[in-house]
């Protein structure tokens, strides 16, 4: 069974809670998980499938603890040979255009890198969610068997 690399993107707290939720949900289905919330472009590459979880600061902006690695794989571009990822993006819709943008540009990212996406950014929205960890491991659920399969 693949192993999946979870990269957290927080400012507050809740995306990294709603990464160590679903690690813990994965890990008791005997699925191996680590949440990585200060990773390096090695932790991309080397990764059997990705799944990055991230809240949206500023204007659409990405946290800052996953800026670094951000810019670093753009500038060098690894190609990441259809490796299965998924993206879920915790926001506000009442930022309008930059509802969810950071998750947005982690998806734009991984596929132009050549990643296989399995679904849709998940979008989950502050406006309408109270408990985003229960909504982010819903969506991971649905989309366990493409993502480590």
């Amino acid at each position: 069974m693949t192993a999946l690399t979870i990269l957290a993107g927080s400012v507050y707290g809740n995306a990294q809670h709603a990464a160590d939720t679903v690690a813990s949900a994965l890990g008791e289905d005997g699925i191996d998980c680590t949440v990585l919330s200060d990773p390096q472009v090695s932790d991309v590459e080397e990764a059997e499938a990705l799944l990055v979880i991230t809240s949206t600061t500023g204007q659409g902006d990405i946290p800052p603890n996953l800026e670094l690695v951000f810019a670093e794989l753009r500038e060098q571009f690894p190609l990441l040979n259809r490796k299965p990822f998924a993206v879920a993006a915790l926001g506000d819709s009442s930022y309008g255009d930059t509802y969810c943008g950071a998750g947005v540009q982690w998806h734009e990212l991984l596929t132009e890198l050549q990643g296989k996406p399995v679904a849709d950014v998940c979008k989950v929205d502050a406006m309408e969610s109270l408990e985003p960890e229960k909504d982010v491991t819903a969506f991971v659920t649905s989309v366990k068997d493409e993502l480590i399969s």
